[in-house]
């Protein structure tokens, strides 16, 4: 079964820096775009990066650009996103969102996953 899984959230103080990490586990043939999204409270989901399949190809909304940085390690299925400086606005919940590509039944599948999430908290 496949399944993605946040990890790397918590609580920090305005200026500092988090890295959050998202792990696919199952079998799986590939992993193409990914991208890391966020939702604050009573605010919709905003994507914040993403990056293509082969990691040539990045792109960041523009709050967080300079910021945060999106990298990927596909020996070992994880995309990481590298926070910087960050600031209050920066607090949500944060979504890692990936396609994948397995095998089932024999036959080849492209299908969307969320993770759970993972809470990231700016003190000001």
């Amino acid at each position: 079964q496949v399944q993605l899984v946040e990890s790397g959230g918590g609580l920090v103080q305005a200026g500092g820096s988090l890295r959050l990490s998202c792990a696919v586990s199952g079998s799986i043939l590939g992993i193409n775009a990914v991208g890391w999204y966020r939702q604050a409270p009573g605010k919709q989901r905003e994507m914040v990066a993403g990056i293509t399949a082969g990691g040539g190809s990045t792109n960041y909304a523009d709050s967080v650009k300079g910021r945060f940085t999106i990298s990927r390690d596909n020996a070992k299925k994880t995309v990481f996103l590298q926070m910087n400086s960050l600031k209050p606005e920066d607090t949500a919940v944060y979504y890692c969102n990936a396609d994948i590509s397995y095998y089932s039944n024999y036959v080849r599948k492209l299908t969307n996953y969320w993770g759970q999430g993972t809470q990231v908290t700016v003190s000001s």
